[in-house]
């Protein structure tokens, strides 16, 4: 037969798939129509992916049941008002993404689903979540930042990526690699995404990935390494502040024995942040990340030797932790004096004082920036209307001179440079 498949499997594919499904002589002969042949270049072209059969046939079936025809797919791109009539050119990938964007924004999952399902009829699966998935989902994140986006459209196209993403774990083969790999996000890191991706990208390379999900607490993932007993444990930090709860996770295993792995969002544009941390830095991709892993599990190299926190900083973490409720209170104090909006100064001190707390255990204050549109970041960005942020820095340096004095002023040191610049 033209497809290369041997009957055997063909009939298997029959009788558990019902695809393809040939019509029949009187004595029970199968007779192949050319449609049957191209249904099974289709499904071979989707293995040749890297796509499991059943998951072929899943996203087959996906396409027929939105009105889609498989076989045509490869002559439509599907435009963001839902109209499949642009032809597949260069920038396909920007077009599927600025879709399936357009689709999460207005919360219309079964559109949204559609241009997945075709993207992924084209390409391989690995280039669909990069590039699709994982490119739309940070452009709608930046989307809410700079106002373009809401928090509810965020957490749509988050949901909607996560659900995407598992289903294709589930899919995945059996291992086919002995070593045994724990996946987490780092404590008090709900960040998602990113590890379940690689953990698909791992699973797909035939590595058996035990995936942990969000905010794994370092005593309960002691727990689990006793259980698991993986040979690698990779985990994931967008954020400052829990890039630093990473400390605690490197202390909470016998790095003799278990390698870390560590990437994420926080670590990709400081080098002397990554200094901080015992473990290996997977780098600032996913797809490199893979070739990481498999780089460590073979060399087994040693943990890189670490930039510990001053005495310095250690006694200015110390003191912060004791004195920070005396700082919050000056600062609500002057806010009231000054009349100034008070509606979110609980959140803005919490993220202020999470942030300071990250600095000040990774032993640099510069890790938090030298610049206010920085801070203006750090500070989820719309909490605090933007000519009220000065304000607050002037507010908090105040109430730092007062409350932090001492032989180690690093908070007020660089309040002041922050002000100044």
């Amino acid at each position: 037969m033209e497809t290369g498949l041997k009957p055997p499997t063909i009939r298997a594919w029959e009788r558990r798939y019902g695809l393809p499904n040939p019509q029949r002589t009187d004595g029970g002969h199968r007779q192949y129509s050319q449609r049957d042949v191209d249904t099974l270049k289709w499904l071979i072209a989707r293995q040749d992916e890297g796509i499991s059969i059943s998951h072929a046939i899943e996203l087959w079936r996906s396409m027929v049941d939105s009105g889609q025809d498989p076989l045509g797919a490869d002559q439509l791109l599907i435009d963001a008002s839902g109209q499949a009539d642009l032809p597949v050119q260069g920038e396909q990938l920007e077009a599927f993404r600025s879709a399936w964007i357009a689709a999460c924004k207005a919360f219309d999952r079964e559109r949204a689903e559609k241009v997945l399902a075709q993207a992924f009829s084209l390409f391989a699966p690995e280039t669909v979540c990069i590039e699709v998935m994982q490119r739309g989902l940070s452009a709608v994140g930046n989307g809410w930042y700079e106002g373009e986006a809401t928090i509810q459209q965020e957490h749509f196209t988050s949901a909607l990526s996560t659900q995407k993403l598992e289903t294709l774990i589930a899919a995945t083969p059996a291992p086919t690699r002995s070593e045994r790999i724990i996946a987490a996000t780092a404590p008090g890191d709900f960040h998602t995404f990113s590890p379940l991706l690689l953990t698909y990208m791992l699973r797909r390379r035939g590595y058996d990935v035990v995936y942990l999900g969000a905010d794994v607490p370092a005593a309960e993932l002691q727990e689990t390494i006793k259980q698991v007993k993986p040979k690698l444990i990779i985990v994931s930090a967008q954020l400052l502040h829990t890039a630093a709860s990473l400390l605690q996770v490197s202390r909470a295993i016998d790095l003799d024995r278990v390698m870390l792995a560590y990437g994420g969002l926080a670590f990709n544009y400081s080098a002397e942040l990554r200094r901080r941390f015992p473990g290996h830095f997977l780098g600032e991709d996913l797809q490199g990340a893979v070739d990481v892993v498999a780089d460590l599990l073979v060399k087994k190299p040693a943990n890189p030797e670490i930039v510990e926190p001053s005495d310095t900083y250690r006694r200015a973490l110390s003191q912060f932790g004791q004195r920070r409720s005396f700082v919050d209170a000056h600062i609500w104090s002057a806010f009231i004096a000054a009349k100034k909006p008070t509606a979110q100064l609980n959140a803005v001190n919490d993220d202020m004082a999470q942030a300071i707390t990250a600095a000040l255990r990774l032993g640099d204050m510069l890790f938090l920036g030298d610049e206010v549109d920085a801070i203006e970041h750090l500070l989820m960005g719309f909490r605090l209307p933007r000519e009220h942020l000065m304000d607050y820095l002037v507010a908090y340096h105040q109430a730092a001179k007062e409350h932090l004095v001492g032989p180690e002023p690093v908070v007020v040191d660089w309040l002041s440079g922050l002000i100044e610049a």
